[in-house]
């Protein structure tokens, strides 16, 4: 017994000395470096303008967490409440966020001992001639009732970094989900500006076809009072129904923008319908910050990121195969011979200690997954600075888009404001017998294209917004990521 006791304790002082001196191999981990500028090129002097939604943006401050309510739309303002409920593409997103949050419990539980448990009970005959048997005995009993325990001392940290790892792959999944949320909600908000983009453009049509229906009037009276032409009712004629072909063909567009808004917001198209309303909003003006400040508010740069971090884990995992496994076993339990003597202090048994396996020989393999591992890791940054890069371009191009659109928007009023004043000269001119109607035809063409353009116009300064704030991140910031100690 005193033995015993003596083996235990030699064995446990081994033991802890093992876990004390343990180590984690591999590199410690270093946040990549990105290229960098102080500011965006193409952010005008004026973008930190501020108004009642947008304030100036501080180097920590997001942007609002309900940002698309600076449209001043209540309609959207209802949808977009309505898409995180309802969105399939978020429940996919959802759970994959869970699925890796499992994964630190699954690998978390290495860090604690296996036991296991299994009875049997078995008979057992000899034969008789069984060489070197005793004839005094042909059968048995053999009841057996053992617990093993299992334990891998993690002396290189090669379950530490594993833990590691699942935990970063888990917050690269946390922004992961941040990504697909922003993705649709301004998928929602751009395909709304296009439905009313529709809206005012069938709108536009619908008051030309009543307006080119009165000019067909004015030559037919015209004509039935021998002052014009029939070619003057032919022309008015083919240009109302050209009109109301377009009119009609605007429906299409419409339809498929309202189908695309309801699967986003997880409905059948035959369950939903938005009444028409003509696009009258202005685009808000929006805080945009330094380069610096997007690398915080990305999700999409922050999952690159933590996935780097996790690729330098799984560097480490790989170098610790090139060292010894320390495994402690055990086993203890009852063994008898019936179930009479099974239970009894004689019929304990256990045993105890550790084990240590090293590879000596494996052709390579240890090697090659090291390699693999290292190549892995310089993938992932590339992958991290292109994400930060491309992060950079969606803002400066929709920064430029912006700036350009607002210029061609007050020329385009300008060019609608000639060509109503020109339609308007020409008609007058045609009721007084000055012109013929060729050039109220050709006027009354130039209005409405012009008049379609400024409305195409004003949709692409929405679509623009709505995708700058989708480049800045929207309402997110790196805050809002679980941090690794809670995980």
């Amino acid at each position: 017994m005193k033995s015993t006791c003596l083996a235990l304790v030699v064995f446990g002082a081994v033991l802890g000395a093992l876990l004390l001196g343990g180590c984690t191999m591999g590199p410690k981990y270093v946040k990549p470096a990105v290229p960098m500028t102080p500011s965006f090129k193409e952010s005008p002097p004026d973008q930190f303008r501020e108004s009642k939604d947008w304030k100036r943006a501080e180097p920590s401050q997001p942007l609002p967490a309900k940002w698309w309510e600076a449209f001043g739309d209540p309609q959207l303002n209802a949808l977009e409440e309505q898409v995180l409920a309802g969105n399939q593409d978020l429940k996919v997103a959802e759970a994959h966020f869970r699925e890796a949050r499992a994964m630190i419990r699954f690998n978390r539980a290495a860090q604690f001992p296996t036991i296991t448990v299994g009875a049997s009970a078995n008979s057992i005959r000899y034969s008789d001639h069984r060489p070197y048997f005793s004839m005094n005995i042909t059968a048995t009993g053999d009841f057996t009732l053992p617990f093993d325990l299992s334990y891998e001392i993690d002396l290189w940290g090669r379950i530490r970094r594993t833990v590691a790892a699942a935990r970063e792959e888990t917050q690269a999944s946390t922004a992961d989900l941040a990504t697909a949320t922003l993705s649709v909600q301004a998928e929602l908000a751009f395909d709304y500006f296009e439905l009313r983009s529709a809206d005012s453009q069938e709108q536009l049509l619908d008051d030309t076809v009543t307006a080119y229906t009165n000019a067909l009037q004015l030559t037919k009276n015209r004509f039935e009072g021998g002052a014009s032409p029939k070619s003057d009712v032919a022309q008015a004629q083919t240009q109302l129904e050209t009109t109301r072909a377009q009119d009609t063909d605007i429906g299409v567009q419409r339809a498929q923008f309202e189908h695309a808004i309801a699967i986003l917001l997880g409905k059948p198209p035959a369950a939903f319908s938005l009444p028409p309303a003509p696009l009258d909003l202005e685009p808000p003006v929006i805080p945009v910050g330094v380069p610096s400040q997007l690398l915080e508010r990305r999700p999409d740069i922050a999952a690159a990121e933590r996935r780097a971090a996790e690729a330098n884990e799984q560097i480490g995992i790989a170098r610790v195969a090139f060292f010894p496994t320390v495994t402690l076993g055990a086993a203890a339990g009852l063994e008898g011979t019936s179930l009479l003597n099974w239970f009894s202090w004689p019929s304990r048994f256990w045993a105890v200690g550790p084990s240590l396996a090293q590879t000596l020989f494996d052709g390579g393999r240890r090697r090659a997954s090291s390699d693999i591992a290292l190549a892995n890791y310089d993938a992932v940054v590339a992958t991290y600075r292109e994400t930060t890069l491309t992060a950079f371009q969606q803002v400066e191009d929709n920064l430029a888009a912006l700036r350009v659109l607002e210029r061609e928007g007050l020329q385009q009023r300008g060019a609608v404001a000639a060509a109503q004043e020109s339609l308007q000269l020409f008609t007058n001119r045609y009721q007084g017998g000055v012109d013929n109607y060729l050039q109220v035809i050709t006027a009354q063409a130039a209005t409405l294209n012009n008049e379609r353009t400024a409305i195409d116009i004003l949709r692409r300064r929405m679509e623009a917004s709505v995708l700058l704030i989708k480049a800045l991140g929207g309402g997110w910031d790196v805050s809002k990521m679980p941090q690794r100690a809670n995980l």
